[in-house]
């Protein structure tokens, strides 16, 4: 019995304690924060892969808008709904996107 009350009075356990309590929990930077934020570290990075790959499927657009005619056509057809002289446009929408 005196070896466990001497084990719990040790001034290095006891510091030891209060440092880990004092860590987890009342600290700027507790455990729980941490963890909050690498939640959300790990959100912002997976925002920031979709927005290379975005940026990176914009510039193959581009680069494929400048140097391919036929890209140019295509796009301009589907995005400003140009035709050429003697053809006719059909606008088809799907009700059930337009009712979302």
């Amino acid at each position: 019995m005196k070896k466990i009350a001497r084990i719990l009075t040790n001034k290095y356990l006891i510091a030891g304690a209060f440092f880990v309590v004092w860590m987890l929990f009342f600290d700027r930077r507790d455990y729980f924060q941490q963890r909050e934020r690498t939640a959300e570290l790990k959100k912002l990075e997976a925002k920031k892969k979709y927005y290379v790959d975005e940026i990176g499927k914009a510039r193959k657009e581009l680069d494929d808008l400048q140097h391919n005619p036929a890209a140019l056509e295509k796009y301009a057809r589907e995005h400003y709904l140009m035709k050429k002289d003697g053809e006719d446009i059909y606008i088809i929408e799907d009700s059930a996107a337009a009712q979302k």
